[in-house]
């Protein structure tokens, strides 16, 4: 038994690290196609965007998570392999790092897109999602390693439970870390001088995923009514 135990612990703990590498939150974007940009104007128009908003989402990241890096780093992935995404990670030194790919940037169609992605993806570093998504895919990795072993699963059986616990544990909160990076995102963006509301529209572009059970993201619809929300409560100056 105890034999048992420390193997579908050990289950566990590759099913969590696993689950912190693919699960971490964020949004893969696939926009409707649209003219061309041209790589140099594409750039331009990111760059200019970056620079606006980077000291931003440095500084609404000290306000409200002082204990954090909030030294961001912007990658752009120029690979014409990659399908327009964006995500955000932390380096080994917990350096915030949100990356683009050029598929993306070459999608979005304004200056108040490129920055609602962006304070989007700074507000999930801001808001702490990635160690708590971590957290909670370890407790649900070991919770379905320790059904594994009461149960006397075997190996195969075991990984499956382990695996398919850890992803339930980690998109417990998904949704809701997505809309809360939707509110921080727009604060941000509207703080550097962009339109939240404009920037926005994307949502009435890219797929929409739905309502599903375990998926990582909120309808569309329902993205945009909280960054709505968002913008009201800031034009009445109530807390975001």
């Amino acid at each position: 038994m105890l034999q048992a135990l420390r193997s579908t612990l050990l289950l566990s703990l590759t099913a969590f690290a696993v689950a912190a590498c693919t699960l971490a939150p964020g949004p893969i974007l696939a926009p409707a196609p649209q003219q061309p940009t041209t790589p140099s104007s594409t750039r331009a128009d990111f760059n200019a965007v970056v620079q606006r908003m980077r000291p931003v989402a440095t500084q609404v990241c000290r306000e409200r998570n002082p204990r954090l890096d909030c030294n961001f780093m912007v990658v752009l992935d120029d690979r014409p392999d990659q399908p327009p995404n964006a995500f955000h990670t932390r380096d080994e030194n917990g350096r915030p790092i949100i990356a683009f790919t050029i598929a993306l940037i070459d999608d979005l169609r304004s200056h108040d897109e490129i920055a609602l992605i962006f304070g989007h993806e700074a507000a999930h570093h801001i808001a702490d999602h990635l160690p708590r998504i971590q957290e909670q895919a370890m407790t649900g990795a070991l919770i379905g390693g320790l059904f594994a072993a009461i149960t006397g699963a075997d190996e195969a059986t075991a990984q499956r439970i382990v695996n398919t616990s850890a992803t339930v544990g980690a998109r417990r909160y998904s949704k809701s870390f997505e809309l809360e990076a939707d509110r921080i995102g727009a604060l941000i963006a509207a703080r550097a001088g962009y339109d939240p509301l404009r920037g926005a529209q994307i949502f009435r572009r890219i797929p929409d995923p739905g309502n599903q059970f375990l998926g990582t993201h909120p309808p569309n619809a329902e993205r945009l009514r909280e960054i709505e929300r968002a913008v009201d409560n800031m034009a009445a100056g109530r807390p975001i």
